[in-house]
């Protein structure tokens, strides 16, 4: 049976008078114009700021594995990183101040690989910088370079300090991370860092930029393992209690 034009219009209008009524309200129906934002993914879109934070922080914590590369400032320096962590360690790359060194840590484990320039700088020993230069140097526990560096190799103290945002949090639209579809939130409208968290899969964090110009950061390979051992003895130095210029 034919619908009469009459009928199409009726139909028309009425669909008009939905349409309108969705757009006052706010309902997620399709077909009114848009595609829905949230078709495909996850649903963490259609949730208040909090709780993407919160989902966020829970998946990140309990992810058995995750790469992160960077920048962070601390302690009046810039850091740029690269590293892979997970429960019983990490590895990975550290810059700053004109020189790039190596991080491994595995259990309590620390080891720093760097050139002679590192171990030499402020007036170091010069012949004990060629002895450790290229080499992995065992740190001891009680050594301030242990405590400076050994953060960057915890993945859950390093995750802790880094996925908050300070202030009100609020979401700030749809992006996309490395290809993949994010929901962006941010404390007090950006002043307090931001946030892109996945929409898809798992809520994972994929980008964030710090509160206060303090870095920025991607996060990656979520879960993917990677071999994490000390290295071999005969490319090993143990320096004793104290590492030189330490």
């Amino acid at each position: 049976m034919s619908v009469t034009p009459r009928r199409r219009v009726r139909r028309a209008a009425l669909k008009g008078v939905v349409c309108a009524l969705v757009a006052v309200t706010g309902a997620g129906l399709t077909g009114c114009g848009g595609e829905d934002p949230d078709a495909g993914t996850n649903g963490l879109g259609k949730l208040p700021a909090d709780t993407i934070q919160t989902k966020s922080r829970a998946v990140a914590q309990s992810a058995e594995a995750v790469r992160l590369h960077g920048t962070v400032a601390a302690g009046g320096s810039t850091y740029r990183l690269d590293m892979r962590l997970k429960a019983d360690g990490g590895t990975g790359s550290v810059a700053a101040e004109g020189t790039t060194f190596g991080l491994l840590r595995v259990g309590e484990q620390l080891f720093l690989k760097a050139d002679a320039g590192f171990w030499s700088h402020d007036g170091g020993d010069a012949k004990a910088a060629e002895k450790l230069a290229g080499k992995y140097v065992k740190v001891p526990q009680g050594d301030p370079v242990y405590k400076k560096f050994s953060g960057f190799t915890d993945k859950d103290v390093l995750l802790a300090g880094l996925l908050t945002l300070h202030g009100e949090v609020k979401t700030d639209g749809r992006h996309e991370q490395a290809g993949v579809r994010t929901i962006r939130i941010t404390g007090d409208d950006g002043a307090g860092g931001s946030l892109d968290v996945s929409l898809e899969g798992a809520p994972y964090p994929l980008g964030l930029v710090r509160a206060g110009s303090a870095g920025t950061l991607s996060f990656s390979d979520w879960n993917k393992d990677f071999a994490l051992k000390e290295p071999p003895k005969d490319d090993t130095l143990d320096y004793g209690k104290q590492l030189p210029s330490s």
